[in-house]
């Protein structure tokens, strides 16, 4: 690795593991929402909406489906502003690089979350041969940070109030100015690495001295490069970038009606027991810190030519390609097995689906992230990031009608929604490997240029 020598080496370590503790601890806590809404059952919130409605055998029993209505509206709206607003903060992170978004994103802990992990999504750049697999661990980071509410919900039941957690993860947000200053460069980190390359408070005079010496000296080259890099919309109206945003979004929506619906299918598989629905709702916030441990699975998939010696007059870029099949058809066959099994009423089997979805979850956004660093020019990372996190969070609003569609027309049994769910993805999924398998044959017998893949 370029530069990794003495305190340039112990710098990048340092980044990435900070980096990595910060999106553990804040970046995707609104996705731990099944433990946070056993707490809020139990403190009282929109319990008036609930009434009593005639039983067997005469009996007053209880419905709260207008409660789990507001949860699930309240779910819905907040997975939304997290994914869409991120269209503008991947424009704005294009044009004013990482410094200048973690200010606000200290102000807008919710929203700031999601651009944790796209600042500190660069920092694989450091580490070239295992690019992918870094840009997977933080998603991984991201997915196990949800397991926040899970400790938010023990210490409720230990008599730590609320408002006292919430107050305190508030303060913990000066670790992040301190992070931004000590450890990270004030602009991108370039990829890949020009020789030399250093970054930190002493060396931004002489980075930009570097890179102005760079300028001077490779001008033509460079010049001649800008005119083959795909535009913006060029890459936004490509069919790789058009399938993959589909394929995001149907398994996406799988994920989120999952999540803002496993409180009310607890309660209907446990009958009611309060205790049980504890249990499985903490064992399944568990699961979520295992995402930290899956996620680098896929970016050893997609980095497992790194190191081998290509095919003479295949790219770096279009190696890496060829290797995102693997991981774009193992991602679609993890979510319909967990679609399978989330359908099936059966609790014990709730364990496994757990288990299938905290690994399908951490594939999907890690190879996600990671797919769109490798198909698209860099300096359109952080626009079509958002681009397709924003537009797929369109489609997650979908959640709440299907949400009401099972508590009413089905009677709180999922199994159809989930069905046509399964049938869609496979559907999708289809489309979107053919055509980055088409992608590849065409790479592998060298008959024409992809434009979306140049550089």
């Amino acid at each position: 690795m370029l530069g990794c020598e003495g305190g340039a080496g112990l710098r990048r370590w340092l980044t990435l593991v900070t980096g990595l503790l910060e999106c553990l601890c804040f970046a995707g806590v609104v996705f731990g929402w099944a433990s946070l809404v056993f707490v809020l059952k139990t403190e009282g919130y929109f319990s008036y909406l609930c009434v009593n409605i005639p039983g067997v055998n005469g009996m007053q029993s209880l419905d709260c489906s207008g409660q789990d209505e507001q949860f699930s509206l309240i779910f819905t709206i907040s997975s939304f502003m997290t994914n869409f607003l991120l269209l503008p903060n991947g424009f704005l992170f294009d044009r004013f690089a990482l410094s200048s978004l973690l200010f606000p994103a200290l102000s807008f802990i919710a929203v700031g979350g999601i651009l944790f992990l796209v600042t500190n999504t660069q920092i694989g750049n450091l580490f070239g041969s295992t690019r992918s697999t870094v840009i997977t661990l933080y998603n991984g980071a991201f997915d196990s940070s949800s397991a926040l509410f899970l400790i938010i919900k023990l210490l409720f039941e230990v008599g730590i109030s609320l408002r006292a957690s919430f107050l305190f993860l508030a303060a913990c947000g000066v670790i992040h100015l301190v992070r931004t200053f000590l450890l990270l460069p004030r602009t991108h980190i370039p990829y890949p690495l020009p020789e030399g390359y250093t970054y930190g408070p002493e060396q931004a005079a002489a980075n930009g001295n570097m890179q102005r010496d760079i300028v001077t000296e490779e001008m033509p080259f460079n010049k001649e490069t800008a005119e083959k890099v795909a535009t913006f919309w060029e890459c936004f109206l490509s069919k790789f970038f058009i399938w993959h945003l589909v394929w995001l979004s149907v398994m996406q929506l799988r994920h989120y009606l999952f999540i803002g619906t496993l409180n009310p299918m607890l309660q209907r598989l446990t009958q009611g027991e309060t205790s049980l629905v504890s249990t499985y709702t903490n064992a399944f916030a568990v699961t979520q810190l295992c995402g930290v441990l899956c996620a680098p699975w896929n970016g050893l998939i997609m980095d497992r030519h790194k190191g081998k010696p290509r095919t003479p007059g295949v790219s770096e870029k279009e190696a890496d390609l060829r290797a995102s099949v693997l991981s774009l058809t193992l991602t679609a066959l993890q979510c319909v097995l967990f679609s399978i099994c989330a359908s099936t009423p059966f609790l014990p089997l709730q364990y496994l689906t757990f288990i299938l979805q905290v690994l399908n979850r951490s594939f999907l956004y890690g190879g996600h992230a990671a797919f769109i660093s490798i198909a698209f020019p860099p300096c359109h990372f952080g626009k079509l990031y958002g681009m397709a996190m924003a537009l797929s969070s369109v489609v997650s609003l979908l959640q709440y009608p299907c949400f009401i569609l099972v508590k009413g027309v089905m009677g709180g049994d999922p199994l159809y929604v989930s069905g046509a769910t399964v049938v869609r993805m496979t559907r999708y999924t289809t489309f979107t490997i053919g055509s980055v398998g088409e992608a590849t044959l065409t790479i592998w017998f060298n008959k024409k240029e992809i434009p979306s893949v140049e550089e």
